[in-house]
């Protein structure tokens, strides 16, 4: 059972433990056999008092405005970034050490930006700022594929376009598509709720997810390119994205165009990226083994597909990829990290 009485298994606490990103914490915690010694559900006011099982025991979601977190080792943030900011410091001046799945503090120079399967060494230390920081939904899968091509043939440019899933939103996303769908499908005319996603995501697709910067590109391209940068520890890597949301109920989708520095060969890149860990390659040798969110398998896994290296410049290819990315998206992520953490002994 995780529930375990060794004092090196830590007290855990899941701030948002109620929302889409929380609640599939407590499935893989369960799934993973994460061991811990306590775990404590921590949401908002409004959630307080709620009741979920975990491992078959019942536990009562504690309000995060009064909760202790000098009675826990490890907490998880997934909130939002507004709650991050606000109680974030307070945590770690309690003592606890952070992994927060916002993005308040991913470019904070103090705070490691981590994806254990490109950067793990990061975490064979306990960071200055006390928090370590799960990088962007998108952010992750890209990253687990570029880092083996980089340290194989370099790169050069890197130009993605994605296609994510409304529970990108958490519930309230998901809620609303549903809804917005059935309203659709009894009067086209309809405008349809459209308080998640503007207009609405309802048989539509939407080139704009958060807000709008002055450079024209949106926060959520943005996050991708310095991500990324700090990811790979590659200050001046060119990434450009469009984020686009799609009327998925589930799982986000890229298609990536990678620029190398040198000639790629394609047997050795479908080769590369399948020896890559928890990355399954859907190759054209079967007829329709692509990935989609719907028929990909294996959630905790990377799906890469469409692997196409230009004839008319073998120096770049093509690739297209799909994650969950409420599990390797956020908390899959989230979880290897504290996974990794307590196999290094840094808690």
């Amino acid at each position: 059972m995780p529930l375990s009485p060794s004092d090196t298994a830590p007290r855990i606490a899941l701030v948002g433990a109620t929302g889409a990103v929380g609640t599939t914490l407590i499935q893989l915690i369960e799934e993973r056999g994460f061991r811990y010694r306590e775990i404590h559900l921590v949401a908002s006011s409004r959630s307080a008092g709620r009741e979920l099982t975990v491992e078959g025991r019942t536990c009562r979601v504690e309000a995060l405005d009064t909760f202790d977190f000098s009675a826990v080792d490890l907490a998880f943030f997934s909130a939002g970034s507004s709650v991050s900011r606000k109680w974030v410091p307070s945590a770690v001046a309690q003592g606890a050490l952070v992994i927060d799945n916002t993005n308040a503090f991913r470019m904070d120079p103090a705070t490691p930006l981590v994806v254990p399967q490109v950067n793990a060494d990061e975490l064979d230390r306990r960071p200055s700022s006390g928090i370590i920081a799960n990088p962007n939904c998108s952010t992750i899968p890209l990253v687990r594929l570029l880092r083996p091509v980089e340290d194989r043939w370099g790169i050069r440019q890197v130009v993605v376009s994605t296609y994510q899933a409304a529970s990108g939103r958490g519930h309230s996303g998901i809620t609303e598509l549903h809804e917005a769908s059935r309203s659709a499908l009894e009067d086209p005319s309809a405008q349809g709720p459209a308080v998640e996603f503007t207009p609405t995501l309802a048989f539509n697709v939407v080139p704009f997810i958060d807000e709008l910067l002055d450079t024209g590109f949106t926060l959520e391209e943005q996050k991708m390119l310095q991500e990324s940068r700090k990811i790979l520890g590659l200050p001046h890597l060119d990434v450009t994205t469009t984020c686009v949301r799609v009327p998925v109920v589930n799982g986000h989708s890229e298609a990536a165009w990678i620029e190398c520095d040198d000639v790629v060969a394609r047997d050795e890149l479908v080769r590369l990226l399948a020896a890559q860990p928890e990355v399954t390659v859907h190759d054209k040798d079967t007829i329709g083994a692509f990935p989609t969110p719907r028929t990909a398998g294996a959630p905790d896994h990377v799906h890469v597909g469409r692997i196409r290296v230009a004839p008319h410049n073998p120096r770049g290819f093509w690739v297209w990829v799909v994650a969950d990315n409420l599990r390797i998206g956020a908390a899959l992520n989230a979880l290897q990290i504290a996974e990794a953490l307590t196999e290094r002994g840094t808690l």
